[in-house]
């Protein structure tokens, strides 16, 4: 059985858990309480971070090197066009995400408010969490705009620009802390990659101590 060791409410995780699922990728899903640093854990991956990903024996690690592993691997459906330009785009997308919208938003919001309570290390930092909410609205922004001149994130078909995008935004949704309002190019952009087979597994998390609201799993909302 391949196993993902992951922790539900992570984006890195998330955004491998969409892939695993857009190709059909059948994974035991297995939580990790990283920042304990089990030795077990360790030996996984000494760099002490999830996602890590068991198939066939072999351990991965990195999401987005698991993600074109599974792009190499099992390429249908592809998340990674075969056009060189676009090709570059969703993967300077997926940088984005998970580089620039991580540190200014994902670490101030989700980390601030959902990983200090899980972790014992104290109360959000309301500076944080003020920086978080207003660079939340630049991106969002930034978001309609491509949407305004493409179908997807990064062209004309669905890829993994549009999971690294939705792997955070899923996240900070489960919290209550993206306005959906702001832009309906977005909203509707989401709704539907919400609606895919693909996303069930992540609408169907639940933190303890962090209930899910009314409409994080509502395709209707």
């Amino acid at each position: 059985m391949n196993i993902l060791y992951h922790v539900p409410l992570s984006p890195f995780c998330r955004k491998v858990r969409l892939s695993l699922a857009e190709k059909k990728i059948e994974v035991q899903l297995v939580e990790e309480r990283y920042w304990e640093l089990d030795a077990d854990f360790l030996r996984r991956n000494p760099a002490g971070k999830v996602p890590i990903l068991k198939v066939d024996g072999n351990i991965f690690t990195e999401s987005s090197a698991i993600c074109e592993y599974l792009e190499d691997k099992y390429p249908e459906p592809s998340l990674l066009p075969k056009d060189v330009e676009t090709r570059f785009e969703v993967r300077r997308l997926v940088s984005w995400f998970d580089d620039k919208f991580h540190h200014e938003v994902t670490v101030n919001l989700l980390y601030e408010r959902v990983n200090r309570k899980i972790h014992g290390s104290g109360y959000p930092i309301s500076a944080n969490v003020k920086a978080g909410a207003k660079a939340i609205k630049f991106h969002l922004d930034y978001l309609a705009w491509l949407l305004d001149n493409r179908r997807w994130l990064a062209g004309d078909a669905m890829s993994l620009a549009d999971f690294a995008a939705a792997a955070h935004l899923s996240s900070l949704d489960y919290i209550c802390d993206v306005d959906w309002n702001r832009s309906s190019a977005v909203k509707d952009w989401y709704a539907t990659l919400k609606s895919r087979p693909a996303f069930r597994s992540i609408l169907a998390d639940n933190v303890p101590g962090f209930p899910q609201p009314n409409h994080y799993s509502n395709l209707d909302f």
